[in-house]
């Protein structure tokens, strides 16, 4: 068995590692971020009203690349230039600037474009 490398927690009176403040600053930014304006407009745009035999359900959302029409549970508002990484504090203004975009730089994607883009991004990131 391999013995864990402890890292010093430097942030919060001593409990936090610096990956764990950044993470907590990036996960705080994100969920404020669900509630900027530019994306419920993005939301908004790519939204029909549902016609089918579920009475309960009255919007579904046509994602951009595929043109499928999804319920809102199935769709994310995607970056087009994704917001990056937040690791350090001069990652920050760049980060916010990024995830705080204006509405040209969203997109309503349906859950399996959105995963496949994503997972893209980050090989592409991987490779030297």
């Amino acid at each position: 068995m391999t013995k864990r490398i402890l890292v010093p927690k430097t942030r919060c009176n001593g409990t936090m590692s610096e990956a764990a403040f950044w993470s907590f600053i990036r996960s705080a930014l994100r969920q404020k971020s669900r509630w900027w304006k530019p994306i419920s407009v993005c939301k908004l745009n790519a939204r029909r009203d549902y016609k089918g035999p579920n009475k309960r359900q009255k919007y579904e959302y046509q994602c951009k690349k595929c043109k499928s029409w999804n319920i809102e549970k199935n769709i994310n508002v995607d970056h087009i230039i994704p917001a990056g990484s937040l690791n350090t504090a001069q990652d920050l203004p760049q980060f916010v600037e990024r995830l705080f975009c204006e509405q040209e730089n969203l997109q309503v994607l349906c859950t399996t474009c959105h995963d496949a883009k994503t997972l893209k991004e980050k090989q592409s990131k991987k490779k030297p």
